[in-house]
């Protein structure tokens, strides 16, 4: 019998790894997006997406610098999409959040922070893998600053593939529900203004790079290591560097 896998935002980032990878390990993608008439802020059409499948995997998100606004997304998203999934049978739902957003207090964090919480009290079995910023953060910081010059934060991560992502998401799905899954960062730690700089220079571009410290309660969490992976976490092996090269 086929295996169905729903990726809610399928049409992402990471959700077309996600699709790509689903499709490589011999199941079958059911993309969910409002391209494919799905809406998880509203939850139409998500019964009849979620028909068959036999687990989720939500690489939904939005783009905010608004606390409320990640929250309110979040919140409605999740509670559509498990009360759907209790509704079709689902075993497995399986979420993609971040490192650091239990300890860091950036505003779009608190959305998966809820997120988080609504999964682990939801009606199906559960897994939530947290990941560390995407090698792709750096150039996304570029492409939001205005005019010549490139603002980005001072801060220390450790940046991991977005494939590398996918690829353990899709394994997460297939697995048991095992709830909060080992941290999954990057090989190494690296500062974002120096990755912003090496990104500008792969595109040939003289741009000016601004750090910016991050300052107060969420400067000291950053300063501490709140964005980095915890003990035990997995490790992806390739490298900005290595992406960057392609």
């Amino acid at each position: 019998m086929d295996t169905l896998i729903a990726v809610a935002g399928g049409t992402g980032l990471v959700g077309r790894l996600v699709t790509e990878e689903v499709r490589r390990a011999g199941a079958t993608p059911v993309v969910i997006a409002r391209s494919a008439g799905v809406d998880l802020t509203t939850g139409a059409g998500l019964d009849d997406a979620l028909t068959g499948v036999s687990a989720v995997i939500d690489a939904s998100n939005v783009e905010t610098m608004s606390g409320a606004t990640s929250v309110a997304f979040f919140e409605a998203a999740t509670g559509h999409l498990l009360a759907a999934g209790e509704r079709a049978g689902v075993r497995h739902h399986v979420a993609l959040s971040i490192v650091g957003c239990d300890r860091v207090d950036l505003p779009y964090y608190l959305g998966k922070r809820r997120q988080e919480e609504l999964v682990a009290a939801g009606p199906v079995p559960w897994t939530v893998l947290r990941a560390t910023q995407f090698h792709e953060f750096a150039g996304q910081l570029i492409d939001r600053s205005p005019g010549p010059l490139a603002i980005a934060p001072r801060m220390l991560s450790q940046p991991v593939a977005a494939a590398e992502v996918a690829a353990a998401l899709v394994a997460c799905a297939l697995a048991e529900p095992a709830g909060l899954a080992p941290d999954l960062g990057g090989p190494q730690p690296e500062r974002m203004d120096r990755l912003v700089r090496r990104e500008l220079r792969r595109r040939g571009s003289r741009r000016l790079v601004v750090p910016v410290p991050m300052v107060g309660a969420t400067g000291r969490q950053v300063k501490d290591g709140g964005l980095l992976p915890g003990r035990g976490a997995r490790l992806g092996a390739q490298t900005f560097d290595a992406w960057a090269r392609g």
